[in-house]
């Protein structure tokens, strides 16, 4: 599963949401990988971050909870 989303205050930037199983090899853990792209290439963003699944239903309630 993966979304992109236009990144606000931006011309062609986005953000993009993807699950990797074992990114970092046969051992690792399903993360959620979230990226940002000013230039629009959510395949290539300049920056991101990995969530490991065990963590994101709490990432999800300090989201909520600063929104």
């Amino acid at each position: 599963m993966s979304k992109t989303i236009e990144l606000s205050g931006t011309k062609k930037g986005v953000i993009s949401i993807l699950k990797l199983e074992k990114p970092y090899g046969e051992k690792s853990g399903t993360v959620v990988s979230i990226g940002i792209s000013l230039t629009g290439n959510a395949d290539g963003p300049e920056w991101k971050v990995h969530i490991p699944m065990e963590n994101l239903d709490e990432v999800i309630k300090a989201l909520v909870a600063l929104k």
